[in-house]
């Protein structure tokens, strides 16, 4: 049975680690409810400006605009969304299990631009080349951090250096469920013919062409933006899910080690009681 006092200094041990899990888990929520604040501050505009585009865009050709032109795919990219800690359960590697999946399914092999150290270390231990890394992107995002990787996902796509973009990303189903998912990004859809505002008739001034120069730009900002908040609040909802569990996983340690300690404790008692009864005896014969 094991050592009285290694018992003891375990116990000690998984109760500071305790401790650790239990305030991450707080702040892990501080931050979630932050995080929450401004993702359902930003979803409000998002949804406006895709409004306003449908609006614009209904009946538009595409070759209206260039990043509404689709071409044949010869060569794609996938803007993966980490975060740059761990300590937030399956976060990450659900993500990054899922792109790799992806690449492997895909006709044309897709390159990478990552956001995240997490994601980033992921591919870089498989060998895989990264076609961009966005460091120092998620500890104070700001939307000029949102301008400036959608200019270049942008130019990459105008210039035809890639046929088609995908954005990789967690989306907070719930406080407990975070799913991966990959939407498109470039080319940009127009609106169908079911949608509400297709069918209405508008007038607009300047024309559509240039309304559509300008919106098209601010729209693949506020995508990347709504996915950049989207992801930072998930990250924090399975951080503080993980760290709950971590919590109440050392406390069921701390039980079984203090039963184990009770145990060996008792069975020290009992044996020294032996021994004390077994010199009585002794003494008496």
């Amino acid at each position: 049975m094991a050592n009285l006092k290694d018992i003891r200094r375990r116990i000690g041990s998984v109760k500071g680690t305790q401790k650790i899990t239990s305030a991450m888990k707080m702040v892990a929520a501080a931050k979630l409810r932050k995080a929450q604040s401004r993702a359902e501050a930003f979803r409000p505009y998002r949804e406006r400006m895709t409004e306003i585009l449908a609006r614009t865009a209904a009946g538009a050709q595409a070759d209206a605009h260039p990043l509404l032109q689709r071409r044949k795919e010869k060569s794609s990219l996938i803007l993966v969304v980490s975060s740059d800690r761990g300590l937030c359960g399956g976060f990450n590697s659900n993500l990054s299990r899922m792109v790799a999946r992806h690449r492997l399914e895909s006709a044309v092999t897709p390159e990478l631009s990552i956001i995240g150290r997490k994601a980033k270390g992921y591919f870089e231990h498989r060998h895989v080349a990264l076609h961009q890394f966005y460091p120092e992107v998620l500890d104070r995002l700001h939307y000029s951090d949102a301008v400036r990787i959608a200019r270049e996902l942008e130019t990459a796509y105008t210039t035809e250096q890639f046929d088609r973009i995908d954005l990789a990303s967690n989306r907070m189903e719930s406080m407990v469920k975070q799913v991966p998912v990959i939407v498109p990004l470039l080319p940009v859809a127009l609106p169908t013919a079911s949608d509400a505002t297709a069918s209405m008739d508008f007038l607009f001034e300047p024309d559509e062409e240039q309304l559509l120069a300008a919106l098209l730009p601010r729209y693949l900002e506020t995508q990347v933006f709504g996915a950049l908040l989207e992801s930072v609040a998930a990250e924090h909802a399975a951080r503080m899910t993980a760290m709950e569990t971590a919590t109440g996983n050392a406390e069921d340690m701390i039980d079984g080690l203090t039963l184990q300690y009770n145990r060996a404790r008792q069975s020290a008692i009992t044996s020294e009681l032996m021994d004390i009864v077994g010199g009585a005896e002794a003494l008496n014969d």
